[in-house]
């Protein structure tokens, strides 16, 4: 991180959380965690880690907190006036889009994003990954932050597309509790939504040390 002249400023903070997305026939799914820290010291247990952009959008929150939600309510506004000038919803790709282009704007000034912008349009479910650095990528299957490594080992695992909606959620859960349960950084409440053709769906919000025991006792 540099200021105008070049030189380096010193504010290197370590960022930790899981976040996962996954398309499938039911729609799009998301699951986060709830834990924000700052190196080793974990500043809260209960954030919000879902975004309500709109009825039909929802990004999630990755990187440093201020920016995520600072640049969601941004597009949210900005998805409303595009609603009032047209007369129509905005799609996921477009809204995406206005966030990546936002990003880049301010690219190499110290933001820290990894988001996922999930949503249902005309063109069907649509789910998209957005960095600060404006980078922007449409997929499948996504998972970012500290704990995405070992939430990918669980997806790749069981994901398919022809999930059943509790199959979903229930996929989803695990590998969120499986990164809080190795990662440091990741813990609290697991929460899970899903996004329909109809808007979206909050699923579920559980503690993972209840989760822990309940999956403790189904190996038993």
């Amino acid at each position: 991180l540099t200021d105008d002249q070049g030189k380096e400023i010193k504010m290197e903070f370590d960022h930790g959380t899981t976040t996962l997305g996954f398309k499938y026939q039911g729609g799009v799914l998301l699951a986060v965690d709830s834990r924000a820290t700052g190196g080793m010291y974990i500043g809260s247990g209960s954030v919000k880690k879902i975004i309500e952009i709109n009825k039909f959008l929802l990004g999630t929150m990755a990187g440093g907190a201020a920016d995520c939600t600072y640049w969601e309510r941004v597009l949210s506004k900005q998805c409303r006036l595009y609603q009032l000038r047209n007369r129509e919803r905005i799609s996921v790709a477009a809204a995406s889009k206005l966030l990546s282009n936002m990003a880049y704007n301010y690219k190499g000034m110290g933001l820290s994003m990894g988001v996922m912008i999930a949503g249902y349009d005309k063109r069907g479910p649509g789910l998209y990954y957005v960095d600060s650095d404006g980078e922007r990528i449409s997929g499948e299957v996504f998972s970012v932050g500290s704990g995405s490594i070992y939430a990918y080992g669980v997806l790749d695992q069981g994901y398919r597309y022809d999930l059943t909606d509790e199959q979903a959620y229930d996929l989803g859960r695990r590998a969120i509790y499986h990164a809080t349960y190795r990662d440091a950084a990741s813990g609290g409440i697991v929460r899970v939504y899903h996004m329909k053709s109809t808007g979206f769906v909050k699923i579920s919000e559980e503690d993972c040390k209840e989760l822990h025991y309940r999956y403790a006792d189904e190996k038993k």
